[in-house]
């Protein structure tokens, strides 16, 4: 008995680590944005870190790198997600607080529960929709900022493209089911993830990326390769494995709590009562979905 509280005590510690490791992005994208570096620029060489640091995982694991096809057809197509869903993610860093960014970002799970009943025929439950409704009312609230001026359509486009991406993700990894491993398929996602990035910087965005020139910029760049991305992972994957899914997604609003608490004491971003109000609605919508799955 005592045994099983501290297993479970254990995963969910975990699941808060996972969480708070997540919310640390804007720490270091916006550091890197006051150096003048492209989104798309922070975006690879945060992933390109964390590529490195997979691969090491693997190695150290003895793990296999061959796919099949199937895999590989499946992979590009993640990759493709994921670069779609970081890239407007950050990019939405540009237009709007970084925290409400974040909080705006953890609408996904109700996405995800939307895409399955439109394109899966799933049955839509009243909680569903009293979790829609919940967070439109937090929507309504943040769609002002701090002092009273509308928040960014661009921003807000960009976020919900950011999103309905990662939530088309999740679909997409629960329907096709690859018979691999975590760490393997994140390590791959990430490799197509690069790809599509270096892609969009050449021909659409910024140019190829530049080199670092300082070392404050590499100590960014490794701690988004590590902390949001790598550690965030290997934590999410051990709580889910002693708790499971459900409490692991509902300490997922630690997030962007944690977004919002380095928005407001690192960068001076403003919190209000109604901004607060809005978050918390928002927050509460994705977890009355957790808790009913």
């Amino acid at each position: 008995m005592v045994e099983r509280v501290i297993a479970s005590l254990k995963g969910f510690i975990f699941a808060a680590i996972s969480a708070i490791c997540y919310g640390t992005n804007p720490l270091g994208a916006l550091h890197l944005y006051a150096q003048n570096y492209s989104p798309e620029t922070v975006l690879f060489y945060r992933f390109f870190t964390a590529a490195l640091l997979l691969m090491v995982v693997m190695l150290s694991k003895g793990s296999h790198f061959k796919i099949s096809f199937r895999e590989f057809r499946a992979l590009v197509a993640f990759g493709f997600l994921f670069a779609a869903s970081s890239l407007t993610y950050y990019a939405s860093f540009k237009y709007m607080d970084a925290g409400l960014a974040s909080t705006l970002l953890f609408l996904y799970p109700l996405e995800v529960s939307v895409l399955m009943a439109v394109f899966f025929k799933e049955k839509i439950k009243i909680w569903t929709v009293v979790s829609i409704a919940v967070s439109m009312a937090g929507i309504a609230l943040l769609y002002r900022g701090g002092d009273g001026a509308t928040l960014s359509t661009v921003g807000c486009l960009l976020v919900f493209l950011s999103s309905i991406s990662y939530a088309i993700y999740m679909v997409m990894a629960n329907r096709i089911n690859l018979q691999m491993g975590s760490v393997k398929m994140t390590f791959y996602a990430i490799c197509f993830c690069m790809f599509f990035l270096l892609l969009y910087s050449v021909t659409l965005g910024s140019g190829l990326p530049p080199v670092f020139t300082q070392a404050s910029s590499w100590g960014w760049g490794f701690m988004l390769g590590l902390v949001p991305t790598v550690l965030s992972l290997i934590f999410m994957v051990k709580a889910v494995r002693i708790v499971g899914s459900t409490p692991t997604a509902i300490l997922g609003a630690l997030e962007p709590v944690t977004a919002v608490t380095i928005g407001v004491t690192v960068f001076a971003e403003t919190l209000t009562t109604r901004i607060m109000a809005g978050i918390i609605l928002i927050l509460c919508s994705t977890i009355l979905i957790a808790l009913k799955k």
